[in-house]
């Protein structure tokens, strides 16, 4: 068994048992209640102290990406928001030339009857 660690909010561990790396993100002292959060699992889990202490745990640092940062997907999305936003500006463009279409418009209209945008 490994070394006994008191469970704290933020620390990664692995539990040398199952394989499994995760980090503490709850400590409920009143309630004797230990939250975890594996790194391959989109839940969080509830454990109390005694199952704590009868786990074989070994201390860890983060993993470089871990699963649940959803942070870097939010990223990719914006991104593609971004080229979004550049469609948007492409549709600007196009009522651009909807604009362009009325300037012809006007000029059609324009007669020499001294009509301006204006009057309209």
């Amino acid at each position: 068994m490994g070394r006994e660690y008191e469970p704290k909010a933020g620390q990664w561990y692995e539990n040398l048992d199952e394989e499994t790396l995760f980090r503490v993100v709850r400590v409920d002292e009143d309630e004797g209640i230990i939250t975890l959060h594996y790194e391959d699992d989109d839940e969080d889990e509830e454990i109390d102290l005694d199952s704590w202490y009868e786990m074989d745990l070994e201390l860890s640092a983060a993993p470089a990406v871990p699963s649940d940062y959803d942070e870097e997907d939010e990223w990719d999305d914006d991104e593609d928001d971004d080229d979004d936003d550049d469609d948007d500006d492409d549709d600007d463009d196009d009522d651009d030339d909807d604009d362009d279409d009325d300037d012809d418009d006007w000029e059609d209209d324009d007669d020499g009857s001294g009509s301006s945008r204006n009057d309209y």
